[in-house]
């Protein structure tokens, strides 16, 4: 199936001792990282944002994907990544903010620390109905654009099937599980006003994750994809002094 143009992975040229991977949400693609990554490249780090499967074409794809796939994808580029750098530091967004939870369980003693921007743990009540739903219903509205910066969209799907919602609360319950085994420096930045995932979620990793170092930064002028929104520099220059504090340790 065809990728869209500005969904396509995106990777820094060249080669240094940091790397950053920077993992997307659920129904968006690598354009809502792009310039977050871009920005942290020319800064001197090595990045890689991969595009996970079933994203950057049609519902129709997302919906024969599940989490599996996602972790799978976004291990791959993560192993890759720390075969060319001394450090790999992982970034995500919503359910990329759970992959690089996930990586961190998975691999405590090779993630360097983890950039989060509004993780998704939990949803909110009424997905508590996906599970059965998913067998009478499709597809439901899109959940993209959260973003309060005007004339700005994040390219998501138009729909979201509910198989791939239930696989994402999948991934949701097998992270929560787990947030004990991440033990490096964790920055989380959240938006005041976050129309997507409840701020339950962020709560979920403050308190179950072991890491002795947890930074929270409150975003108060971003909705739900706040890499894109008017907090977009903020998110940057905590990422560069994050990386700049743990770079090399």
């Amino acid at each position: 199936m065809q990728v869209h143009e500005f969904a396509q992975p995106y990777q820094s040229e060249g080669s240094g001792p940091v790397g950053v991977l920077f993992l997307h949400g659920f129904t968006a693609s690598p354009w809502t990282l792009r310039e977050w990554a871009t920005r942290t490249a020319e800064a001197g780090y090595r990045v890689a944002v991969p595009r996970l499967p079933g994203h950057g074409t049609s519902w129709r794809e997302l919906e024969v994907t599940d989490s599996r796939d996602w972790y799978a994808a976004a291990e791959r580029a993560f192993l890759d990544l720390r075969k060319e750098c001394a450090q790999v530091f992982v970034a995500g967004l919503s359910m990329g903010g759970a992959l690089a939870l996930q990586l961190a369980e998975h691999h405590c003693d090779d993630v360097a620390g983890l950039i989060l921007v509004n993780p998704a743990l939990q949803g909110n009540p009424h997905l508590a109905l996906v599970p059965v739903a998913k067998h009478l219903v499709r597809t439901t509205n899109s959940i993209g654009s959260g973003i309060h910066k005007p004339d700005v969209t994040e390219h998501s799907y138009p729909r979201t099937p509910l198989k791939a919602v239930h696989a994402l609360m999948r991934l949701w319950s097998d992270v929560r599980a787990r947030l004990d085994l991440v033990y490096c420096p964790v920055l989380l930045f959240r938006s005041e006003l976050d129309r997507v995932v409840p701020d339950t979620s962020k709560d979920i990793v403050l308190k179950h994750v072991s890491s002795e170092e947890i930074t929270e930064v409150v975003l108060a002028d971003s909705d739900h994809v706040a890499p894109l929104d008017n907090d977009a520099d903020l998110i940057v220059a905590g990422t560069l002094e994050f990386l700049a504090k743990h770079g090399g340790t």
